[in-house]
């Protein structure tokens, strides 16, 4: 049986987190301002059964597809709020499970570094996935399990402060996300991720 790890609406993608998604992805590319679910479930290789009842269920287009020995992660998106949520609610169903079921996010670690030094920027700009960071920006770095959550994360932050997205990771043992900009903004941004987090309900790990 799959074990529901993460489970993740977002209303309304932003420019920059579809972009990130569009560029990073082997699917569908998203584009802003359609509604998404991003799931993640336990063992990973079940992660094809449940895209298959998404795409059947809902006009949906799967945009990432991740299949691990451990974890498996789908992300699927419609220009309807509703499809998207009718694929959801099908792929629950065909695992006997409901939304609060998925497991609670937890925050592993949050941090915010001043006026970034040009070399530490370009370290960062090396293996980052968005765009670049640049130097004397705020750098804000957010760790979160299960991964899948970060995506909610990167897209509130944007959504509420016009923070520069550098880098997000939305699979693996932990997700992680690096914010940039000035520090007013860098601060609103991460106040309205982790707010975001932490306002998710489901069970305990």
């Amino acid at each position: 049986m799959a074990e529901l790890r993460a489970y993740c609406f977002l209303d309304r993608l932003q420019p920059q987190f579809a972009a990130y998604l569009g560029a990073n992805a082997r699917g569908y590319i998203p584009i802003p301002g359609v509604a998404a679910i991003l799931v993640e479930i336990a063992p990973g290789v079940l992660i094809n059964n449940l895209t298959n009842v998404a795409v059947k269920a809902a006009n949906v287009q799967p945009g990432l597809m991740v299949v691990e020995r451990h974890f498996g992660v789908l992300e699927f998106h419609s220009n309807a709020q509703e499809e998207v949520k009718h694929a959801g609610s099908a792929m629950l169903k065909s695992m006997g499970l409901t939304e609060e079921d998925r497991l609670k996010p937890k925050i592993l670690s949050s941090e915010i570094i001043h006026k970034v030094n040009a070399y530490h920027a370009q370290m960062v700009n090396v293996s980052r996935l968005a765009s670049m960071l640049l130097p004397g920006q705020d750098l804000y770095i957010l760790e979160v399990v299960p991964a899948a959550y970060i995506a909610l994360a990167a897209n509130e932050a944007e959504k509420n402060s016009p923070v520069t997205l550098v880098d997000c990771r939305t699979f693996g043992a932990v997700g992680r996300l690096y914010l940039g900009g000035k520090t007013s903004d860098v601060q609103r941004g991460a106040e309205a991720a982790e707010a975001a987090v932490r306002n998710l309900k489901g069970r305990e790990a």
